[in-house]
């Protein structure tokens, strides 16, 4: 951003509490670009010792990741991330505990993630955002450097798993 949404006056880069930032350069304005991170939902989504990973429309063909979504006005966590379940696999989902919450800094995202169980394996993926999913056993799940992976790999611990972590982007299975 090179100016100011506000009053669109050229922003300038200060330090400002302890980083630098893009603040406006009109006084009377005040403009400061704090770049907070979007909150986002995650879900460990388990039936019968599977997880389901999920490939987001426009990912290369080996990028799988967990079951995610923005967190929406009014809206707590936990009930976002049983929402983005269905919305995502058709499925209704049970809150089964909280996992940890990890920053991906790709994406300028704060991910707040849970492990949340359903009943079937029977998806149904919106084609507009899911272009495939994959059920993988918890025993041959693999975890992934970035973002989700770190909650997965935190998660499989909890169950007493140690697994290696792959570079985000390789096969996650």
């Amino acid at each position: 951003m090179r100016f100011c949404p506000q009053c669109a006056q050229p922003l300038r880069r200060l330090e400002l509490s302890g980083k630098t930032r893009d603040v406006c350069m009109d006084n009377r304005c005040g403009f400061v670009n704090w770049n907070n991170p979007v909150p986002v939902v995650a879900g460990i989504v388990e039936w019968n010792d599977h997880v389901i990973l999920l490939r987001n429309v426009g990912w290369p063909a080996t990028w799988y990741g967990l079951c995610t979504g923005f967190l929406e006005a009014g809206e707590m966590p936990e009930e976002a991330v049983v929402r983005e379940v269905k919305e995502e696999t058709g499925l209704d989902g049970t809150l089964q505990s909280y996992v940890g919450m990890y920053e991906f800094h790709r994406r300028n995202q704060l991910l707040i993630c849970y492990h949340v169980t359903v009943d079937s394996n029977e998806v149904t993926c919106p084609p507009d955002e899911i272009a495939d999913h994959k059920w993988i056993h918890i025993e041959k799940v693999q975890p992934w450097t970035a973002g989700t992976g770190q909650a997965l790999r935190d998660w499989l611990r909890g169950r007493g798993i140690e697994r290696e972590m792959r570079e985000f982007g390789e096969v996650n299975v």
